[in-house]
């Protein structure tokens, strides 16, 4: 993404069906290049922290031949000497702090993509009640975990004006509250609401219309603060869980719906969803909702998986915009944070339409928008696209009335649902619900048994629109297929329990049900068997493995598994892996390289479907690996077995599934603690990889939930191991110190190395003043520099080496 600057435009586009405009909203639109007003302040602090980066494609070490082959150095002795500040054989990463005193200038990361664990530190010092003006030629990091911070003033702890992935008060808190900084972490802002106001935005009553005071009851404000009823009354506002039939449906975040009077139904598209096993993805999801019969239906999926995106209903036609469509995967397939796409349902036909996205001459790719329909005109307000927005785009479809013939109007669209009637065009809305009978819809061509595939149950298998039927009660396959007994109707499938267990993504939701257990190792809800393992699987120590030949991507070989109630093999033990090495040796008469549970989680380490770290012990990479276009790993046989790493869409021959040996007590093994409760990042990184914790915002939250618990960049460093000391005064050398963006060093008298760590800016230490508010102020007395104490905030003093190995003093 490439934030300010000019708007880029893609080629032309057909013209679209409709007309867009855009309109400004308030004070302005947003777009261009950004100026921030100085007032009474001479600094200006840009942070950029890329923790989770791209890898760059970095040759060897080489020795350098001249100066001018070391980006920020020089070349002594065929030997890069970098400049402070950046690192890397040839001086290309930055990795620490600048401090900027020209007029005009420039910020650079290096000439090629940033290292892992990128942190880098711009101090720009300007002129009182200056304006300073940032334009961007480039800027890309990856989408939802990196980010650029930019503060007015020396320090972390001066004010925050930028995020580059923005941090402000949602809905300027409504009116009813005040926007606060976190005492705990200053670059955190939240809404401090009044007396009677509740929620992140301070948008929601505690007592809605004061309870009906003094007639039907009171508001108490002194305890769960809530309405307490008079007698004779209760709360209209209560919600109801229904019973519902048809499909069996996951929800999600993130989603968009609308409803439809003339089917009766809502509509709900896409989301962001939990997935067993700690997973989570993006979803292209089209369900049904039937308010009356309470029934759930799977329609066609739009092809397009996406989050918040916003979605109305003109016209017989659901119409989708924007969102966030970059699914964090190893391969993503050019998916962007911020999108402009413009889709179309027509409800009558279950057909999807791509749509000319706006063709204003403007930047219109977001996501976290809304949008309504006024006067038969979608009007789609703000969003998130690296800022804030506040502008309005408004879409005017065509009127089904300017169709004069028969044929023109029935064929109108897309994006618009037509019907001839008595001689005239006139809209699907204005009709009654008879029209659906007489919607021309184009013929849909059969259903092959690779859509079908991706239902695991009889009732989702059933109560789709893709010509499905549930074959022999274990597989669904296309209605076109040979099937000797077969269910097409979901009133005539019986649910079992792993179809309902499976849908439950957490300890605590699964625990609940007394059909199923959760399993800690695979971190997935199962239904309790009634074997160990069953046929066809073998019992090796406290798991149940299971070798196929069939030739697979990674997806369908996982897929494969899920289906049979496991997942595809993490083989942790010695005893695992010599099962599985003497069984493929058995095939003589046929290769057998089979996937196994390992790949690139979070594109910096290997990890095992059941979230356990890989440690290179049981079972070993082969020569020359993991490649870097590799993201999934399968065992070669070879004369000595071990691992390679392929594209995850590549062909395997062979999967190893695996599930636990399980017995009825265990679904009796409590939950372990929630992420969200706890409280430190010890407690929260102590088993594996389920729980990720922010020191910046002190938070732990599920590995599945760090992009929606942190959408605007919110976490300005995360840890799912190694635990980074919470106080500037815990890092021990000078180096450490200066690696965190609120911590400088005070060097002590006697120049050997020895000092300490503290809370501070450019101009000296800091502290925070008072219990009950975050405000950071100057105190040089923590680093008195007439007792020759010097304070360090851009490079540490002396020989960088001796500092990194001699330890604070006491």
């Amino acid at each position: 993404m490439e934030p300010g600057g000019r708007a880029r435009t893609g080629p032309p586009q057909p013209a679209a069906p409709g007309l867009w405009r855009a309109r400004p909203a308030g004070g302005g639109g947003s777009g261009g290049a950004s100026s921030w007003l100085l007032d009474g302040n001479s600094w200006l602090l840009c942070y950029g922290f890329l923790y989770l980066a791209l890898y760059a494609q970095v040759s060897q070490s080489k020795p350098c031949e001249r100066t001018s082959s070391c980006f920020s150095g020089r070349c002594v002795n065929s030997t890069c000497l970098c400049d402070p500040g950046w690192v890397g054989d040839q001086c290309q990463h930055c990795q620490g702090r600048f401090k900027l005193t020209e007029p005009s200038g420039y910020l650079t990361d290096g000439p090629i993509n940033y290292k892992y664990k990128t942190k880098c530190t711009w101090l720009i010092e300007g002129y009182p009640n200056a304006v300073l003006r940032l334009r961007f030629n480039h800027f890309a990091t990856e989408c939802s975990w990196d980010h650029m911070y930019v503060y007015d003033g020396d320090s972390i702890y001066a004010p925050l004006i930028a995020v580059l992935r923005i941090n402000s008060c949602p809905n300027n808190c409504s009116g009813h509250g005040k926007c606060t900084t976190s005492i705990s972490v200053p670059s955190q802002v939240y809404c401090e609401c009044d007396k009677y106001w509740k929620g992140e935005a301070c948008d929601i009553p505690y007592c809605k219309a004061n309870c009906g005071s003094p007639d039907h009851g009171y508001c108490d404000l002194t305890g769960e603060k809530l309405c307490v009823c008079n007698d004779s009354w209760q709360a209209s506002n209560t919600w109801l869980v229904p019973e519902t039939k048809g499909a069996i449906v996951q929800g999600g975040y993130g989603h968009t719906s609308v409803y439809d009077e003339i089917t009766k139904s809502i509509y709900v598209h896409g989301g962001y969803k939990a997935l067993p096993g700690n997973k989570y993805g993006l979803v292209d999801d089209l369900y049904k909702y039937e308010v009356n019969t309470k029934t759930w239906t799977i329609l066609k999926e739009s092809g397009f998986a996406r989050y918040l995106h916003s979605a109305v209903l003109i016209n017989g036609a659901m119409l989708i915009f924007g969102g966030n469509t970059h699914n964090d995967t190893s391969l993503s397939n050019g998916a962007k944070c911020f999108s402009a796409d413009f889709l179309a349902y027509d409800i009558a036909c279950d057909e999807w339409k791509i749509l000319p996205k706006p063709n204003l001459h403007r930047d219109v790719n977001r996501f976290g928008h809304s949008a309504v329909v006024i006067n038969g005109s979608m009007y789609i307000f703000g969003g998130f696209s690296s800022v804030l927005l506040n502008d309005i785009l408004v879409y005017k479809p065509p009127n089904c009335k300017a169709f004069r013939d028969e044929e023109l109007c029935k064929n109108a669209g897309p994006g618009i649902k037509c019907i001839w009637n008595k001689n005239h065009c006139e809209s699907w809305e204005s009709g009654n619900i008879n029209n659906i009978l007489r919607a021309k819809c184009p013929p849909k061509t059969g259903t092959s048994d690779d859509r079908c595939y991706r239902y695991a149950d009889c009732a989702s298998c059933t109560a789709n629109t893709n010509g499905c039927q549930w074959c022999d009660d274990k597989k669904c396959i296309s209605a076109n297929s040979n099937c000797s007994m077969s269910v097409k109707n979901y009133t005539k499938c019986h649910v079992r329990n792993e179809q309902i267990c499976n849908k439950l993504t957490s300890c605590k939701s699964c625990s609940l049900n007394l059909n199923c257990q959760w399993d800690q190792r695979q971190q997935e809800c199962q239904a309790l068997p009634a074997h160990l393992c069953g046929e066809g699987w073998n019992h090796i120590g406290d798991a149940c493995l299971r070798i196929n030949s069939s030739r697979e991507s990674y997806d369908n070989a996982k897929l494969y598994c899920y289906n049979l109630s496991g997942n595809l093999a993490s083989l942790t033990t010695s005893k695992e892996v010599e099962f599985v090495l003497d069984e493929i040796q058995k095939y003589t008469q046929q290769k057998v390289s089979p996937w196994v549970g390992l790949r690139k989680i979070n594109i910096s380490y290997w990890g095992w479907e059941d979230m356990s770290p890989f440690t290179n012990t049981t079972l070993q990479w082969l020569p020359g690996e993991p490649n870097d276009s590799g993201f999934c790993a399968y065992l070669e046989r070879a004369a000595v077995s071990g691992l390679k790493a392929n594209p995850c869409t590549s062909m395997a021959d062979g999967l190893v599934c695996e599930k636990p040996v399980v017995s009825p007590n265990q679904n009796a093994r409590p939950c372990k603690k929630p992420c969200s409760l706890r409280t430190s990042c010890s407690n929260c990184t102590s088993n594996g990889m389920e729980c990720m914790w922010c020191s910046s915002t002190k938070r732990c939250v599920d590995s599945n939930a760090y992009i929606i618990s942190f959408p605007y960049g919110q976490c300005l460093e995360w840890q799912t191991a190694t635990c980074s000391p919470q106080n500037c005064s815990g890092l021990r050398t000078c180096g450490q110190c200066l690696e965190q963006p609120g911590c400088g060093w005070c060097n002590d008298p006697s120049n050997t190395g020895r000092g300490h760590c503290v809370e501070g800016s450019s101009r000296g230490p800091m502290k925070l003043v008072g219990m009950h508010n975050n405000e950071m102020v100057l105190d040089t007395s923590l680093c008195p520099k007439e007792k020759n104490y010097e304070w360090s905030f851009i490079q540490c003093p002396g020989n960088k080496n001796v500092m990194k190995t001699i330890s604070v003093s006491a």
